[in-house]
């Protein structure tokens, strides 16, 4: 596990990152494809952690690579699982994306969204999700995590800002796979963009991604930076 702050911890899994926060046990958030517990499993055991001390996850979204091992950890851990009550109404039913998906211009974003995210199918297995989130939320972990309403990405999908800490868990909001940008789909740009520009106005110094490297100083104003000129003409 790479350490990102005193408590908030990365699981790289190959192209999707998953992260673990240390506070009144392990919280996981998001649980990668379907068939990755092996994996996380064992990466928290390499950093001298017990999975079995994991209370709780957290899905920022429903998409196949951050939801696929949710209901089979689950299972497996007897935890509940929280997420945004609108991507908890596709959840219980399997489905991971809706049918509305927009592809962010650019050969590389066609080229992974064909070898990659098309391949990954469109279902998961059935979760139910045990607590839905809601915009604002407050959560008891490490003095305060806020939720962060950031649909476009999905209808439901959420950031966390752990304030304490001054870390942004931005899930697919944007990427930093090939330099800071926009996800490689969306169900609405438009909404997607919005929620990028939302966030800038978040005090944090650091945030993690989805995809991508993280940024580990000075986050919040390389973001503002980044984004406050975007040129959305192309897009």
């Amino acid at each position: 596990m790479k350490r990102i702050s005193n408590n908030i911890y990365q699981i790289s899994l190959g192209w999707v990152n998953v992260f673990v926060i240390e506070d009144d046990g392990l919280t996981l958030i998001d649980t990668g494809t379907k068939g990755s517990s092996g994996k996380i499993f064992s990466a928290i055991k390499n950093a001298g952690k017990n999975p079995c001390d994991i209370k709780r996850i957290i899905l920022t979204h429903a998409h196949p690579d951050h939801a696929g091992s949710a209901e089979e950890m689950k299972r497996m851990l007897r935890v509940p699982v929280m997420a945004h009550r609108e991507d908890a109404l596709i959840m219980r039913y399997g489905i991971a994306f809706r049918k509305e998906i927009c592809l962010t211009p650019g050969l590389k974003n066609w080229l992974i969204y064909e070898l990659a995210i098309k391949r990954a199918g469109i279902n998961i297995e059935p979760v139910c999700i045990d607590e839905q989130l809601n915009d604002r939320d407050l959560l008891p972990l490490l003095g305060g995590i806020r939720v962060i309403h950031t649909p476009g990405h999905s209808k439901g999908h959420i950031s966390l800002l752990v304030e304490n800490e001054g870390v942004l868990i931005a899930g697919d909001l944007l990427s930093n796979s090939t330099g800071l940008g926009l996800s490689v789909i969306y169900e609405n740009m438009a909404e997607g963009i919005s929620s990028i520009l939302k966030v800038t106005d978040l005090d944090f110094d650091k945030i993690v991604f989805g995809h991508g490297k993280p940024i580990l100083a000075d986050a919040g104003s390389i973001m503002r930076q980044a984004f406050v000129n975007y040129d959305y003409a192309l897009v």
